[in-house]
């Protein structure tokens, strides 16, 4: 956030360094402050004198009504006095609503940070007049830790999201963040809150996620990749997506055993670009990647890692793996 001078003023003092971290609260710049806290004493004298006349007018008029019960004075002059009265009630309370004004300004004076966070680098230095006007704030106050990552997601996905938010008091909902597509993990947080409409002109929903950031990796402004963890298959036993073979009755896999081809009907539990969670295979079965075209049921097939040159034979391989 841009901190700005909301009065204007010289620059009398500058108490922080460009990237030092600063603590909610903490005294960051003063500005002049002469003529604000002459403006005050002049607006708190004005208000002693009006108060001391409207408790002179108060005792008058006291006694102006004391003296109208025995007409010793015209109902004319007890009028006068009554309004004498409220009139400096009004400029009285102008009085009080002028020191107001001036004791805020005055501690607009005392700039300091709103937030816990790192100072940025500074576009003002000591000495200069700064205006509530400027286009551009003394510096900013970043916060750092925790840290929130806005992102997007389909509308499609809102079903979902709508689910997985209503349960969100009972279990954390997990979002990854990383540095790229098939990056490195950057930071773990969770889900904290998903917007009140979709975009018109996107399609999608925005939501924003919370993360712990003592180390600093994420940081503001820096674009990351996210994945929201919508759930969690206990057990689940996954292969590579490339493995699997779609019919028009079924959804098959080539599984070798004891050197042999068979084809194993399997149901998805989930998939996407790199992994599928299936059932009907069992941990430790070598299912074919590659060159399925080429496979008969009984064929001998002799398995090539998945991870092979490229000298390899085509009938690659992948093991599968149970997901803990």
């Amino acid at each position: 956030m841009d901190i700005r001078s909301q009065v204007d003023g010289l620059l009398v003092e500058l108490l922080v360094n460009e990237g030092q971290r600063v603590i909610r609260g903490q005294l960051l710049a003063r500005i002049d402050d002469q003529t604000i806290a002459a403006n005050l004493q002049q607006a708190r004298s004005q208000l002693a004198v009006t108060r001391s006349r409207l408790a002179t007018a108060k005792t008058d008029l006291a006694r102006y009504r004391s003296l109208a019960e025995d007409e010793a004075v015209s109902g004319q002059m007890l009028d006068q006095q009554a309004s004498s009265v409220a009139e400096l009630q009004a400029t009285l309370a102008m009085h009080k609503a002028a020191v107001q004004a001036n004791e805020v300004l005055l501690g607009y004076t005392r700039i300091q940070s709103p937030a816990t966070g790192r100072v940025g680098i500074r576009n003002v230095d000591q000495g200069n007049f700064v205006r509530s006007s400027d286009a551009e704030g003394l510096f900013s106050v970043v916060q750092l830790d925790p840290i929130s990552v806005e992102f997007a997601l389909p509308q499609a996905q809102l079903p979902r999201l709508q689910e997985l938010m209503s349960t969100s008091g009972q279990r954390p909902i997990p979002v990854l963040a990383y540095a790229a597509d098939g990056g490195a993990q950057l930071a773990q947080g969770q889900l904290s809150v998903m917007d009140n409409r979709v975009s018109s002109q996107s399609g999608t929903i925005r939501l924003k996620a919370v993360f712990a950031n003592a180390q600093g990796r994420l940081w503001p402004d820096q674009s990351v990749v996210v994945v929201v963890q919508s759930g969690v298959l206990a057990a689940a036993r996954v292969i590579p997506p490339r493995a699997i073979q779609q019919g028009a009755d079924s959804t098959r896999v080539w599984r070798v055993r004891d050197g042999k081809a068979e084809s194993v009907e399997i149901g998805i539990r989930y998939a996407d670009e790199q992994v599928a969670a299936v059932t009907g295979l069992d941990t430790g079965d070598v299912v074919i990647i590659d060159g399925q075209s080429r496979v008969r049921a009984g064929a001998l097939v002799r398995p090539q890692a998945a991870s092979a040159g490229a000298s390899a034979p085509k009938r690659l391989a992948s093991t599968v793996r149970e997901a803990r």
